[in-house]
C-alpha cells in the first residue's frame, strides 16, 4: 500500500521513462505486480500455519465448556437437591461429545481442527454448515443424556419414561430443524459447485478463514441473508438447549412456532444464495481519450476502456488478484496493469478496465473479451482496429 501510493504520486519512477506514458505506466504495474505477489505469498504461507495451530485453540474451547459445565453442575447441586442422575447424563454426554470432538480435531489437525467440517472449499467458514452442525451437536448431546440415563436407571417405568421422551411428540419441531438445516447445507454446496462450473458464480479462496465469514460475503461486507440466518438460528438453539437442561429426560420440545421461523430464515438464506452471483459482462468499448487529444478510431498503441459489469469477483479485490485479470483482444491476451492512485486503484474495477492495444493485433475486426480473476470469460465484443 505504501509503495502504491509513491508511484501514484509519480515518485520513484525511472527518468528514462517519464517520457512515455505507457512505458511508465507498464513498469509502475510490474512494480505493484511483484510487490502485491510478495506480499500474497506471506499471507498464505501465515493463513497455512495459523489454520495448523489453530486446533490446539479448539480443543482449549471444548474442553474448558466441560469445566464450565462440571461447575455449573457443581453450584447447582448444592443449591437444589443434591448430585442426581441427570447430572451424571449430562456431565457423561458432554465427556463423550468433548472426546469425540478432540479426535476429530486430531485427525483434521491441519484444516483447524473443530472446525474443519464447517470450513468450505474456498477456505471461509461456512454459514450453512454452521448453523447445521450447531443443531447436529444438540441433538446427538441429547441423545446421549437419554442413553446414560437409560443405562442408569433400574425401573422399568422410568426406562418406558425415557424412551417415550424420544417419542415424535416430543421431538418434532427440533428434529424438523435439524432435517432443514442439515438439507440446506447439502443443496447450498451443490448450488454453488454447480453455479461456478456453469460460470454463472465467481468464487475466489481466501487465505484464512474468519469468525466474520459467518456474516460476510466473500468481500467482507455484510449480508441480511447470512446475518438473520444466524440471528434466528442461534436463538432457537439457545432456545432448545435451555428446555434441555430443565428436562434432559426428553428431545428438546421446540415450539411450532419457533421451528416456522427457523424454516423461513432458512428459506431466506437459500433464496439469497440463488440470487448472488451472475456472469461478468461486457457493456461497451471505447477509446480511452486524455484530454487534449483528437477524436480518432481505435489503431494500435491506443488505450480502451471496457466498460461493464462483474470483473471483479467478490473477494479479489487485493492487487495480486486483480494483476491476474487479462484481456483478450483476437489472438492476443494483454494483461490490465495496475493503474494506481491514493488509496487504491483507478484500473481494473468492476465496472471498467483500461488497457492498451498492442502492436501485435492485426488491423480490422476484433473481438474483445475480459478474464476475470476467477478464471471467468466475459462474453465477445466486437472492435474495429484501424492502420
Amino acid at each position: 500500500m505504501r509503495r502504491r501510493d509513491e508511484l501514484a504520486a509519480g515518485e520513484g519512477i525511472p527518468a528514462g521513462l517519464t517520457h512515455s506514458p505507457g512505458a511508465s505506466r507498464q513498469w509502475v504495474s510490474d512494480e505493484l505486480t511483484e510487490a502485491a505477489r510478495a506480499v500474497a505469498d506471506r499471507g498464505r504461507e501465515e493463513g497455512s500455519a495459523w489454520l495448523a495451530r489453530l486446533w490446539r485453540h479448539t480443543l482449549v474451547v471444548v474442553w474448558a465448556a466441560v469445566g464450565a459445565l462440571l461447575l455449573g453442575q457443581l453450584l447447582t447441586a448444592l443449591a437444589a437437591d443434591g448430585w442426581t442422575l441427570a447430572r451424571t447424563a449430562t456431565l457423561c454426554a458432554a465427556l463423550a461429545s468433548a472426546a469425540l470432538l478432540s479426535l476429530t480435531a486430531w485427525l483434521h489437525r491441519a484444516r483447524g481442527g473443530v472446525l474443519a467440517p464447517v470450513i468450505g472449499e474456498d477456505n471461509r467458514l461456512s454459514t450453512s454448515r454452521a448453523v447445521a452442525t450447531a443443531w447436529v451437536l444438540l441433538v446427538v448431546y441429547d441423545v446421549l443424556v437419554l442413553a446414560v440415563e437409560l443405562a442408569g436407571v433400574g425401573g422399568a417405568d422410568e426406562r418406558r419414561a425415557l424412551l417415550e421422551g424420544l417419542d415424535l411428540a416430543h421431538g418434532a419441531g427440533v428434529l424438523t430443524v435439524l432435517a432443514l438445516t442439515c438439507a440446506v447445507a447439502v443443496v447450498v454446496r451443490r448450488a454453488v459447485t454447480v453455479r461456478v462450473q456453469g460460470r454463472r458464480l465467481q468464487k475466489v479462496r481466501a487465505d484464512r478463514p474468519r469468525a466474520s465469514d459467518l456474516l460476510t460475503d466473500d468481500a467482507g461486507r455484510g449480508t441480511f441473508a447470512d446475518v438473520q440466518y444466524v440471528l434466528v438460528s442461534a436463538v432457537a438453539v439457545v432456545f432448545a438447549a435451555v428446555r434441555l437442561a430443565r428436562e434432559p429426560e426428553q428431545l428438546p420440545d421446540l415450539p411450532w412456532g419457533l421451528a416456522l421461523l427457523v424454516i423461513v430464515s432458512a428459506a431466506t438464506y437459500l433464496a439469497g444464495k440463488y440470487a448472488e452471483g451472475g456472469r461478468p459482462v461486457v457493456l461497451s468499448v471505447v477509446r480511452a481519450r486524455e484530454i487534449g487529444d483528437l477524436h480518432a478510431p481505435i489503431r494500435t498503441g491506443d488505450d480502451i476502456e471496457i466498460r461493464g459489469a462483474g470483473f471483479v469477483p467478490t473477494g479479489a479485490g487485493a492487487p495480486d488478484r486483480l494483476a491476474r485479470m487479462v484481456v483478450r483482444i483476437g489472438t492476443v491476451h494483454v494483461h490490465v496493469p495496475l493503474i494506481p492512485v491514493a488509496g487504491g486503484f483507478t484500473s481494473p474495477a468492476d465496472a471498467s478496465l483500461t488497457v492498451p492495444v498492442p502492436v501485435e493485433v492485426e488491423p480490422g475486426r476484433v473481438e474483445v473479451q475480459v478474464v476475470t480473476a476467477a478464471g471467468v470469460e466475459t462474453n465477445r465484443y466486437p472492435i474495429d482496429v484501424v492502420d
